[in-house]
């Protein structure tokens, strides 16, 4: 694999210095303590549950993680500035991340709400301390009142619902005034009815969200990523999120999004029955999309031209049998097979 950047370099053509950060995204695939949670659906990952999930279990799961990051980490020649995951159980299972030796020196710091979902994972962000100040995080519940969406779920059905919060970050980076959203919106549970409208409202939340965001402080940079179970393409994200294709084509109401161009080349952040999707999104609002020289900017990385990058190796993917070329996950058909995650990380790159 080509290291990306040129891009991530310490000057430009010109000589200039430029500084580049790193924004990312990763499900960590049900990342799970061995202790039993009362208040939390983890039957399943404990030592005497159906996954036999043990302390080795366990902490063979953070060192993959763990070896996933170092390795951008690697390929970028710096640390992620910002890292959004999905999938955690609580957040013990981020601080014993974080303390693995392979990505200590990273000094990451934790954002997380404990949430509602009955699966009992959550939504979380990481940082930099020294590029990221910290302002303010909140935790946006899912809610279906004020949706412009008719549902076909009852009301009955509605209050039953329960799924992860959107989680915003706001901070400075390089000076500048960022939020970032982090989502984990509702799964297509076999496309049961309705369920795309689900994603729909999660995709219409946070945009409303985003909207007041820069309405509140004017000029804002907005980074919304996560696991949104549709791809760039699906009505949530082209519709509901207002994902742009096109630089030229984004609006103040729209968002920029470079992975609807990867995932029309081919390229895949999870792969099911044949089909390769790009689920593991990020998108940028028209202030860091278009932003005037000087200021913070999405960049190009790769000889490509892409804005995006699916962030994949050997070592994260199965290499035979029948799931040959696909994520090389944690486990299969129920089984324990100490892989990585069923989904490659993504990221972008912002440059100033």
């Amino acid at each position: 694999m080509i290291v990306l950047l040129a891009a991530l370099s310490s000057a430009n053509a010109a000589g200039k210095n430029v500084k580049n950060y790193v924004i990312g995204f990763y499900n960590l695939e049900n990342l799970f303590d061995i202790y039993d949670d009362p208040v939390k659906n983890d039957e399943e990952f404990l030592p005497e549950g159906k996954n036999k999930w043990t302390e080795a279990k366990y902490q063979k799961k953070l060192q993959n993680m763990a070896k996933v990051i170092r390795a951008m980490k690697e390929e970028n020649g710096c640390w992620h500035t910002i890292l959004g995951v999905s999938e955690i159980e609580n957040r013990l299972v981020l601080e014993d991340l974080v303390a693995d030796p392979q990505i200590a020196q990273a000094n990451y710091q934790i954002v997380h709400y404990d949430g509602p979902d009955r699966r009992g994972v959550d939504v979380a962000l990481l940082y930099k301390p020294e590029q990221f100040k910290f302002i303010e995080s909140e935790s946006i519940p899912y809610t279906f009142a004020g949706s412009s969406i008719d549902f076909v779920m009852t009301p009955e059905q509605q209050d039953y619902f329960r799924t992860r919060d959107v989680l915003m970050v706001r901070g400075l980076i390089d000076g500048e005034e960022v939020a970032i959203y982090v989502a984990h919106l509702p799964s297509r549970a076999g496309n049961k009815k309705g369920s795309n409208q689900l994603r729909d409202r999660g995709a219409e939340i946070i945009y409303n969200h985003a909207m007041q965001m820069q309405q509140k402080h004017p000029g804002i940079k907005i980074i919304c990523m996560g696991d949104m179970n549709d791809d760039p393409t699906d009505p949530s994200m082209a519709e509901y999120l207002h994902g742009r294709e096109r630089l030229e084509d984004v609006t103040d109401a729209d968002f920029f999004s470079p992975f609807i161009s990867m995932l029309k080349a081919g390229f895949g952040s999870l792969c099911y029955q044949g089909v390769w999707s790009i689920y593991d999104i990020i998108m940028v609002n028209n202030a860091l999309a278009n932003a005037p020289d000087g200021g913070l900017k999405i960049l190009q990385l790769g000889k490509k031209g892409y804005y995006g990058r699916v962030f994949k190796q050997p070592f994260m993917t199965t290499q035979k049998g029948q799931y040959k070329g696909y994520p090389f996950r944690t486990f299969s058909n129920g089984s324990f097979i100490g892989g990585y995650s069923d989904h490659y990380p993504t990221y972008i790159v912002i440059s100033k």
